[in-house]
């Protein structure tokens, strides 16, 4: 029998015709003793038979000859040398196939290493750079390895194991985060290259936090939200970035379809915030005609932005802070559902004109009558008096600009949520970062450039 190296393109394309060929006899025999056509079967059955093609061609593209160079530089300084030719099984897009390549030995270092597999960009894995990265899509994508595993059976035909699809997607997802964090260092030195450009008229940062459940290693000694728990889940700290052009016919602001991207990690505030500067820098921030960033009342946004996008128009996610009034009321009459509904609404007409220090006196006025609720009306009479200036909801609308924080909300369920909080999941912070880094770099269109700047 020939050896796989010395089989020709001519021979392997015959070899595949008569496999396709046996497969249409036992397609028309079924068919003829029927009388139907299984169209789904054969189709399953085709691919099948070109995947067996596939295989064998690319077995035979991927056989070398022993190298003329019989050493190459190690490493160490020395010189590995040449030793044999050693067979390998990748998995690929069209099934498994088998590379024949050089060997090389260090005999200072005792390290071995196989030139062609970082040619070949399969160094270290038994899988293709083409199924890792379809393995990197479905293993991050809004279900669990195990439906990825699923999904790569059905879609592509390839039988590879739940475990496999984590390995790969959460190595991925890692490489992504290292690359970001390598990118990150410049940002704290304030070196980020000037984003050249045309001007934008509005560029908006928004910014949220949303817990993951971790497993229990992950929250050891962390206080949980009830007293007397320890805490179940870690922060996420979310950050989006998008522009605005036009409003719509009643004035509204409208987002610029496509322009938003994503970032968010497991980490510190100070941390976050070298992260969603470095985004907002790369996206031209600095060429934003109006500089734009809501968040919620979290001390720790307004804090990063006084620290990273000074002179920043700062806004107050105005249905947060209604959610505050509602909150308020919901203690103020518990039980008295039409007086809650007539104080919020008379309240929230203070709060929606911007008028805060009347509503601020407001509060502070039922301490009188509400002796019980004196601390809770105090610290809320402080949150809304600290955020004055963020809730001129009247002057922001005028500017035509957003005044809700819709865009990182909705993002803490598409980005996060749905992958990382699905029922029973529970994560290490390394694997949480890591399907996180890969989410946002996907949905933010990044994910094509990282795949090409990866290539060896």
């Amino acid at each position: 029998m020939d050896q796989p190296g010395k089989k020709t393109a001519a021979a392997i394309h015959q070899e595949i015709a008569q496999e396709v060929d046996q497969l249409l006899g036992v397609i028309f025999a079924a068919r003829r003793k029927s009388g139907r056509l299984d169209l789904e079967a054969i189709e399953m059955a085709v691919r099948a038979a070109m995947h067996q093609g596939g295989s064998a061609c690319l077995t035979h593209l991927l056989q070398q000859q022993p190298p003329a160079e019989r050493s190459l530089p190690c490493g160490c300084g020395a010189k590995a040398q040449y030793r044999e030719m050693r067979s390998k099984s990748i998995l690929t897009a069209v099934g498994s196939a088998q590379v024949l390549r050089p060997y090389y030995h260090c005999p200072r270092c005792q390290q071995g290493q196989f030139p062609t597999d970082q040619v070949l960009d399969v160094e270290g894995t038994e899988f293709s750079p083409g199924v890792r990265r379809m393995l990197a899509v479905v293993g991050s994508d809004s279900g669990s390895f195990q439906q990825g595993r699923q999904q790569m059976e059905l879609l592509a035909g390839l039988i590879v194991t739940t475990k496999a699809v984590e390995r790969i997607t959460e190595a991925m997802g890692a490489d992504i985060a290292v690359r970001e964090q390598a990118q990150q260092q410049p940002a704290v030195q304030l070196e980020l290259p000037v984003a050249v450009g045309q001007s934008m008229p509005v560029m908006y940062v928004e910014m949220d936090g949303t817990g993951v459940p971790m497993v229990s290693k992950e929250t050891k000694g962390r206080v949980g939200k009830e007293a007397g728990q320890s805490a179940r889940t870690r922060e996420v700290k979310l950050g989006c970035v998008f522009t605005q052009t036009t409003r719509d016919k009643e004035g509204q602001a409208v987002r610029d379809p496509q322009s938003t991207t994503y970032t968010a990690a497991i980490e510190t505030a100070a941390e976050f915030s070298r992260r969603i500067y470095r985004e907002a820098a790369q996206r031209g921030w600095s060429r934003a005609r109006k500089q734009v960033v809501i968040g919620d009342g979290a001390e720790w946004i307004w804090n990063l932005v006084g620290e990273q996008f000074p002179g920043a128009i700062e806004i107050v996610d105005l249905f947060h802070a209604r959610q505050h009034l509602w909150d308020l009321a919901a203690k103020l009459y518990p039980s008295q559902e039409a007086q809650k509904r007539r104080w919020v609404l008379k309240h929230q007409h203070l709060l929606d004109q911007g008028q805060i220090e009347k509503l601020v006196g407001a509060l502070w006025a039922l301490s009188g009558t509400h002796p019980t609720l004196k601390p809770t009306l105090q610290t809320e009479a402080n949150y809304f008096q600290r955020n004055a200036d963020r809730m001129r909801y009247p002057q922001f609308r005028r500017q035509g600009l957003f005044v809700g924080s819709g865009v990182v909300e909705a993002a803490c369920k598409t980005v996060i949520a749905a992958r990382l909080k699905r029922s029973g999941m529970f994560w290490t912070v390394r694997g949480a970062n890591a399907i996180i880094a890969l989410r946002c770099c996907r949905l933010s269109g990044k994910f094509e450039d990282y795949w090409e700047a990866r290539r060896p």
